[in-house]
């Protein structure tokens, strides 16, 4: 099975002049580019801080895989997302999901980020059947991150109302 794998994957060439580890084995011939980009190189890990009135929190999780996935975006006055963050337990599909997804919602309205799909974030990735539930994930926790913000929202326009 490997053999047939490492024959479609990586020139023949390749298997006579070096042996691959394992996870080098994985990279070359599991992943597309893209992923593996955003893995060895992720965008925008980190977090913010949650108790802020502009940052929504998305912690979303895939019992099935295990991958856990925390997302957070801050929105300026205006409701431009103008900074994402995230932190990702799971494989380098899930991660790569995580990094794609910060980088499309940042400059986007709360609206505009509510169109992003895990099918775009599939295709952009090429991730394989099996991997599509890393991209359900991000989708969902942007979802999730946004629910959050407009609840932030919607409580404190309650406490102003309240204090009127």
């Amino acid at each position: 099975m490997a053999g047939t794998v490492a024959k479609t994957c990586l020139s023949p060439l390749a298997l006579l002049t070096r042996r691959l580890s394992a996870p080098e084995f994985i990279t070359q011939c599991c992943y597309h580019k893209k992923v593996v980009d955003h893995y060895e190189n992720p965008r925008n890990v980190g977090t913010l801080d949650k108790s802020s009135k502009n940052v929504g929190t998305g912690l979303v999780g895939a019992p099935a895989c295990g991958d856990v996935m925390k997302l957070q975006i801050e929105v300026d006055d205006h409701g431009k997302i103008v900074d994402a963050r995230f932190k990702t337990f799971g494989c380098g599909s899930a991660i790569a999901s995580s990094s794609l997804a910060t980088e499309w919602v940042k400059g986007k309205s709360v609206d505009e980020a509510l169109t992003i799909k895990n099918t775009d974030i599939a295709k952009e990735l090429c991730l394989p059947p099996v991997k599509l539930h890393c991209s359900m994930l991000a989708e969902d926790a942007i979802k999730a991150a946004l629910a959050d913000y407009r609840r932030k929202q919607d409580d404190q326009q309650e406490a102003v109302r309240a204090s009127v």
